[in-house]
């Protein structure tokens, strides 16, 4: 416990400032994170981290998590998803080079990996973009909607939400996880608005909070696969970057196609 509340201060006392700063170090701190997760893949798929898929895989989410702005100096032509295609080609063209040891079945994992984290941090990214307010209510989305889980699921959690991807889950967390993101959000958009009107955050919140949970049994689904406890040891208590910023690479996307930025 002491391990984790101490890897909780100092990562506080870093990303804090950051959000709060916005611009350029937050953009450098997220294709960070993005290419530290994308390795956590690569651990958990046994595969080189120092290699020439893994070389692709980090350049592919950089490629998808970078802003449109930063993306001004390439010619009309060479877009940020002609560029990403390329990558995967490259991926395809790789299982010929190595045969059988690297498969067909290997650079999907990849693409996918890419896809997930680098659209999700790509989000991150724009939903500060628009302001500090519309950030900050995405991550308390995930931040309620965890802790109310995790307190409400102890208190009267019977029935299990999916015991064979993640055991400790039960629908009365879920539920009431998903209660008390709604009602701090109401009274968070209220006095700070976000988004469209205030009626209408209260079913985006809804929808948010689900999906957070999706994200983290995506997350957790993913782990059960591999047979890890953790996606990886890059924070001591809490596991890996995958396994803190599960929930928020599903919400930020979902902020984006609800409209909100």
């Amino acid at each position: 416990m002491k391990t984790r509340i101490t890897t909780a201060v100092i990562a506080l006392a870093i990303f804090i400032p950051l959000i709060v700063y916005g611009h350029w170090p937050l953009t450098i701190a997220a294709v960070a994170l993005g290419i530290v997760a994308m390795s956590e893949i690569l651990v958990m798929k046994k595969m080189f981290v120092i290699s020439f898929e893994a070389l692709v895989s980090y350049l592919g989410v950089a490629l998808l998590i970078l802003p449109d702005s930063w993306l001004d100096f390439l010619p009309s032509v060479a877009t940020r998803w002609f560029g990403f295609y390329i990558l995967v080609v490259l991926l395809l063209l790789h299982t010929v080079i190595r045969k059988q040891r690297f498969t067909f079945d290997d650079a999907g994992v990849l693409t996918l990996a890419m896809l997930y984290i680098g659209i999700g941090f790509h989000y991150f990214i724009a939903a500060r973009g628009i302001n500090f307010q519309t950030l900050l209510y995405g991550m308390l989305i995930v931040w309620i909607t965890d802790s109310g889980a995790y307190l409400i699921g102890r208190q009267i959690g019977k029935n299990k939400l999916a015991p064979k991807i993640s055991p400790n889950k039960t629908w009365e967390g879920s539920i009431g996880g998903t209660v008390a993101a709604v009602v701090i959000l109401a009274i968070y958009c209220y006095f700070i608005p976000v988004g469209a009107g205030w009626v209408t955050m209260l079913f985006v919140t809804l929808i948010l909070s689900i999906f957070g949970q999706f994200g983290d049994l995506i997350e957790s689904s993913l782990k059960r696969y591999y047979g890890v406890k953790d996606s990886g040891k890059i924070l001591p208590g809490h596991g890996g970057i995958l396994d803190r910023f599960d929930s928020m690479l599903i919400v930020m996307p979902m902020l984006h196609l609800l409209g909100i930025i």
